[in-house]
């Protein structure tokens, strides 16, 4: 799959009519499971996660130069690749020895954690992975 993030995504911009824009633009539909979308109000933005080989530059470029998206501001890129995540709502006093592993557990992932660096003062920590696919 492919992640792209849709970027000045207004209050007001409700999650049916980034649907209807992302079908219009790529001739795909959600409705099939061609993508799906999450939106992200605490950054004013969009993922859309295309499912199979969708040419997601391609679909960036495109919705870049789209009216309506212009209209809205609304702009697109691709997700970088990353070896990090960041967990939240941790309980307080969590072990980073747990942290490890449960994201190498199978069922939470299987991947090889490097580093766990804890952020006591947001019940957050930052998991670095050894591989970029283990935060999928």
């Amino acid at each position: 799959s492919a992640i792209i993030v849709l970027e000045n995504v207004k209050e007001t911009v409700k999650e049916c009519m980034l649907i209807m824009l992302v079908e219009n633009i790529s001739g795909l539909s959600e409705d099939d499971g061609d993508f799906s979308v999450e939106m992200i109000p605490e950054i004013r933005a969009a993922a859309v996660t295309f499912i199979g080989n969708t040419a997601a530059e391609e679909f960036a470029k495109k919705l870049n130069q789209n009216h309506r998206a212009k209209q809205q501001n609304i702009t697109a890129r691709c997700l970088e690749l990353t070896k990090s995540v960041r967990a939240e709502n941790l309980p307080p006093n969590t072990p980073s020895d747990y942290i490890t592993i449960y994201f190498e557990s199978k069922r939470n992932g299987g991947a090889q954690v490097v580093d766990v660096q804890q952020l006591p003062d947001e019940d957050a920590a930052i998991i670095t992975f050894n591989d970029y696919k283990g935060n999928a």
